[in-house]
């Protein structure tokens, strides 16, 4: 089901241009009237800008209405598929993985977990491998993600 919510929910960003209103180093919040997410581009990465790369990001997003809040990373190109992406939070590590459904994004199976490292951190560090072989990191502020994740919660 997760799968399902990510492509449909990635298919709107991709449709809506939405992911234009994402800033590097600010986690922004966007409302639509079926769903809401925060979201923010990363501050650094390591891939050489000669590659080739997509639009890279982190999102948190949820259905109005509804509970459950979703982490995904879109990585800009498409992940490998089997190695897990790993995801550092100052000194922890999460698990992540695609699918070859949507191979440039990744999920988790512990969301909640994730967002509370997220609340309580300074900085996440992304580490992926690409279907070619290439591994990147890519680093996120944390900075303002609890008063946006707040927003989220309380306004969907």
């Amino acid at each position: 089901m997760k799968i399902f919510l990510g492509l449909f929910f990635s298919l709107c960003i991709i449709f809506s241009q939405s992911v234009i209103s994402l800033e590097k180093g600010k986690w922004s919040f966007v409302k639509t009237d079926e769903y809401c997410y925060i979201g923010s581009l990363a501050i650094e990465t390591d891939l050489s800008p000669e590659k080739n790369r997509g639009e890279f990001y982190i999102l948190v997003y949820k259905n109005i209405g509804d509970t459950n809040t979703v982490v995904q990373i879109e990585a800009g190109y498409d992940y490998k598929i089997g190695p897990d992406i790993v995801v550092n939070i100052d000194k922890g590590s999460y698990v992540f993985y695609t699918t070859k459904d949507l191979p440039s994004a990744a999920w988790t199976n512990e969301d909640s977990k994730v967002i509370f490292a997220m609340k309580k951190g300074l900085e996440l560090l992304v580490t992926g491998e690409s279907s070619r072989g290439t591994i990147t990191k890519d680093k996120y502020t944390l900075k303002g993600f609890t008063a946006s994740y707040n927003k989220l919660t309380e306004d969907c």
